[in-house]
């Protein structure tokens, strides 16, 4: 595992959550807000945890929240917002709606730091998870010209950046479960 006073820990928590019509970052699961849940993922591996929100209510976690640089711009500008602030070269960026994710989980991340990659993620069921990665610090200027040009598809970023991908055996990809409405809420807590 890389030093964690080399690594920040980045909660995005900027979307518009129109699917679960709430701020998904206070949902509660388990008698805890998602939001809370990350951070204790979080906390084990990282010095400073910075929350990507133009929502003051964040502020109740007592971490550094700040606003999105571009606003209204989806996640390119929430990772870039987040790497802006970060003051680390390592940052471990995850969306605010995987409430089951945990430490261990993470550390497969932070054990995969690759000075030859840009960006290491996740794949789960199939999927690259680009909002459970690590991201270099310097890639921010990718983003950035991305998002002066318009572009707001992270997937669309992550083709201008050097990836290394970690796929997740069977019994870990439940951790990296996206918690989007109400329906998939209640799946999930049978």
């Amino acid at each position: 595992m890389k030093d964690k006073n080399h690594i920040t820990g980045i909660i995005l928590a900027g979307g518009k959550s129109s699917r679960m019509g709430t701020d998904k970052g206070f949902v509660v699961y388990k008698n805890k807000a998602f939001v809370q849940h990350i951070i204790e993922a979080l906390q084990p591996l990282v010095d400073e945890i910075i929350i990507v929100s133009n929502n003051p209510d964040y502020d109740v976690f007592g971490f550094n929240r700040v606003n999105d640089l571009i606003e209204d711009a989806g996640p390119v500008a929430g990772v870039y917002s987040g790497l802006h602030h970060s003051k680390t070269e390592n940052n471990l960026v995850i969306s605010c709606d995987v409430p089951l994710i945990n430490s261990e989980t993470l550390t497969l991340l932070t054990d995969g730091v690759d000075d030859k990659k840009d960006v290491v993620q996740l794949e789960s069921n199939g999927k690259s998870m680009p909002l459970i990665a690590m991201y270099k610090k310097e890639s921010k200027a990718v983003f950035y010209s991305l998002l002066k040009d318009g572009e707001r598809r992270l997937r669309v970023a992550l083709k201008h950046l050097k990836v290394k991908t970690i796929v997740l055996n069977k019994n870990q990809e439940r951790y990296t479960s996206n918690i989007n409405t109400l329906k998939e809420l209640i799946d999930v807590e049978k």
